[in-house]
This record gives C-alpha cells, sequence and structure tokens, in this order.
C-alpha cells in the first residue's frame, strides 16, 4: 500500500527522484513532420491526455519521457533527452538555478490545499507560532513546495526560519515515522497529507488561500524553441493539455478511474490525486511571474535557492497567449 501511494504521489510533488524510465505513444502514428518528447512524471501528463483523448486529431508525434520526480526530468531535459519539463514552481527554478537551460512557456494552477502542515493530535501544537523550537520534518527535500509553506506561514507569523529546526525525509520514511509518534510535525503533499491525517494527525495549515502560489510549470529546452517546427507543435500542445485539464475538472470520476488503471493506484488515492491535481493551463503573464518571483525571493533569503532566479526572464510568453 505505501509504496503505490509513494509512487502516486511523487507525480504531485514534482520533488525528487531515484529512477527514471521512458515510454513512447503517439498523437498521429503516421506523421512524419515533428517529433515532440514531453516531460512528464509518474504518467500524470500521459494519463490526462489519454484519458481525455486531448491529442486526437493532432499532426505530430508525441514521445513520452517518463520520470518519479523533477530532478531526473530536468537532468534529461538538460542533456535532450526531452523537450519539455513539467514540475510546481520550486522545482523550476531549482533547475533554472542550477544552470538548465529552459524557458517557463506555461503554467499551470491548482488552490494549493494540497500542501500542508499536519501535527499530531496530542502535540500540543494549535498554531503556526507554537512551531517555535519545535522539529518540523519536511519532505520530500530541501526546496520542496512544503518547506516553502512553512516557510512563508513562518514569516506570516512573525517568526524566522531559523526558529524551527528542520529535517528531511522521504515521504515514505516520514510517515512511518508520524505514525509511530516519533514525529509531531510533518511538511507534506498530497495523498500523504490525507494518509497523516487518517493516522493520528490534524492540519496546522494548508496552502490555500495564497499560503503557496499554487502554481506549477511546463517549461521547454532551448534548443526545442529554437526549431520552429518544435515550437509550432508544442504550442498546440499546449491548447490541448488546457483542455485536458478542463476536462479532468469535470469528470473527477472518470479521471480517478484512468489513474487506477494507468497507474496501479488503489481507488482513494487516485480519488485524492485528482481532486488535487491541477486544473487549468494558464499563460504566463505579469502576474504569475510577480507572484513565483515571490516565491524564488524567500527561497533565495534562506539560503535554500541559490543563486537567485529572475522569473520574468525566464519566461518565453509567444505560445500560448
Amino acid at each position: 500500500m505505501i509504496r503505490r501511494i509513494a509512487a502516486a504521489a511523487l507525480s504531485l510533488t514534482s520533488l525528487l527522484a531515484l529512477t527514471a524510465c521512458g515510454a513512447d505513444s503517439s498523437a498521429d502514428a503516421s506523421s512524419k513532420q515533428v517529433t515532440l518528447t514531453i516531460g512528464d512524471q509518474a504518467k500524470t501528463l500521459q494519463t490526462i491526455v489519454a484519458a481525455s483523448d486531448a491529442l486526437k486529431g493532432a499532426k505530430y508525434k508525441v514521445k513520452w519521457a517518463e520520470f518519479e520526480g523533477a530532478a531526473p526530468l530536468y537532468q534529461a531535459v538538460q542533456a535532450g533527452a526531452a523537450d519539455t519539463g513539467y514540475s510546481a514552481d520550486l522545482p523550476a527554478l531549482q533547475a533554472l538555478s542550477g544552470g538548465v537551460q529552459i524557458k517557463n512557456v506555461a503554467a499551470l494552477k491548482n488552490d494549493g490545499t494540497h500542501v500542508g502542515i499536519v501535527v499530531r493530535k496530542d502535540s500540543g501544537i494549535d498554531s503556526v507560532k507554537d512551531l517555535k523550537g519545535q522539529k518540523v520534518v519536511v519532505s520530500s527535500a530541501k526546496g520542496s513546495v512544503s518547506e516553502y509553506l512553512l516557510a512563508n506561514v513562518l514569516k506570516q507569523n512573525g517568526l524566522n526560519y531559523k526558529d524551527v529546526k528542520v529535517q528531511y525525509l522521504l515521504p515514505t520514511d516520514a510517515q512511518a515515522a508520524f505514525a509511530s509518534g516519533k514525529i509531531k510535525t510533518w511538511a507534506i503533499f498530497g495523498v500523504y497529507q490525507a494518509v497523516a491525517l487518517e493516522q493520528g494527525g490534524k492540519l496546522l495549515v494548508d496552502g490555500g488561500d495564497g499560503r503557496v502560489s499554487g502554481l506549477g510549470f511546463i517549461n521547454a529546452s532551448d534548443k526545442a524553441l529554437a526549431d520552429s517546427s518544435k515550437k509550432a507543435a508544442l504550442a498546440d500542445f499546449l491548447k490541448r493539455l488546457g483542455t485536458a485539464l478542463k476536462w479532468t475538472s469535470t469528470h473527477k470520476d472518470a479521471y480517478a478511474k484512468a489513474i487506477v488503471e494507468r497507474n496501479g493506484a488503489d481507488a482513494s488515492v487516485a480519488k485524492t490525486l485528482a481532486s488535487a491535481a491541477y486544473g487549468k493551463v494558464l499563460p504566463i503573464t505579469s502576474d504569475v511571474d510577480t507572484t513565483v518571483q515571490g516565491v524564488a525571493d524567500l527561497m533565495n533569503s534562506i539560503g535554500v535557492l541559490d543563486p537567485n532566479v529572475d522569473v520574468a526572464k525566464s519566461s518565453d510568453t509567444s505560445l500560448l497567449k
């Protein structure tokens, strides 16, 4: 059960992974015009696109490059093994900070509530201010969206990041420790948040109401963007992905069923993943850039994102208007 949860949940966080594999499919098997290699995590985008039939009639081929997390995906993009990346805002920022040659070409949006800080009911912690002096376990690793939530809510409550003692643990390890009572405060995401609440936890705060940006990115390599045929195909793909995400918002049961069938997740896990998925593809606007720049600046200020990233200069707004 825990292994299934881990495989499914890592697709939401877009954080850290151990292994990677490739998978192929095509939008139009007879087309020889251009092939897009779309970077994906744990079949997330591929499942959405297949379930909604979003690629029907496309005049280009799609090859899926599948990974379990953002780190190996962006390594593949840097190596030329994938044309695009896909992640939450902070992993994309980390890739840019690390010198990966990409541009953000479209934004993804959800309500942020799939990220949260969960404490054990017997912890004596009833507010964010009660975290001062406490150990907080952050999953999955340094620079995760969970860590951003922790840093942001501490700042909002007049606390310094150094007021807590941060420990990084992979979700499966942290889940076992939380269930046994060895840790009492856990910054986590997705299905693990739901599991923690079932195992003696209470939600201290989540990422809703702007506590996390709720934004993710589709990005493309500079090399792919320099190819006019690939750029045109990618612009079409982004529109189709937008249609597919709208479909998931109105067909959550069908989408959850597709997750079960294609990813092997349990039905309850699939339902959680479906409810927490990105629901919109948005053009990258000055508002998006400003919001994510705030994420970058905060994480840079606590030494997590170094060097910092100029978000606006890392965007290509020409593909999706």
